[in-house]
């Protein structure tokens, strides 16, 4: 795929664009993209007491779809510029959860929604101890996110993961993760 021509239709907190792109069969068609940025994630988990730190916050998304808009979730945000991922899911977690991370181990970097937005996430896990939990999160002054700080039994978020209660992508990805390189933290 190639990009012919770039259009944004809107600017915000994001913007929203029309690309004209020419496919590997030389056709040229049209694609709309959602631009907002590229992020970072993190699943802070106590290997000692076997539980994580996530949010429960509203969302839009749900809510447009007519469900319950409040969601769990591990904590993530925006990339500042000048940011690099690893700095960026440290801010978050001490903004979102109160806690100071030392040791990130990197999952990857992954689109949750390919066809529609830019936006890349890199995904992380943290171990951590309660001593680690230095502030009370939940989000930073001003950013309205009315985020609800949760520990939770890894066991309990299993088997959220399992049952189809999870209903964010980067989430449900990191748990599954950590209980494939950890299971014995879910017994």
């Amino acid at each position: 795929m190639q990009l012919v021509e770039q259009k944004t239709v809107y600017e915000g907190w994001g913007r929203f664009l029309l690309l004209t792109v020419r496919l590997a069969n030389g056709v040229v068609t049209r694609r709309q993209m959602e631009d907002h940025g590229q992020a970072s994630c993190v699943l802070p988990y106590d290997p000692a007491r076997r539980v994580a730190l996530v949010c429960r916050l509203p969302r839009p998304g749900p809510m447009f779809n007519g469900e319950d808009p409040t969601i769990l979730e591990a904590c993530a945000g925006i990339i500042d510029k000048g940011e690099t991922p690893d700095v960026a899911a440290r801010r978050e977690a001490m903004e979102e959860l109160g806690l100071r991370v030392m040791q990130l181990e990197a999952l990857g970097r992954c689109y949750a929604a390919p066809g529609a937005s830019s936006e890349a996430i890199s995904l992380y896990l943290a171990p951590y101890a309660a001593a680690d939990r230095i502030e009370a999160g939940g989000g930073a002054e001003g950013e309205n996110e009315q985020i609800e700080v949760l520990e939770l039994p890894l066991a309990d978020l299993a088997r959220l993961a399992d049952s189809g209660e999870i209903r964010d992508l980067k989430t449900l990805a990191m748990i599954l993760a950590l209980r494939s390189r950890r299971p014995e933290l879910f017994a």
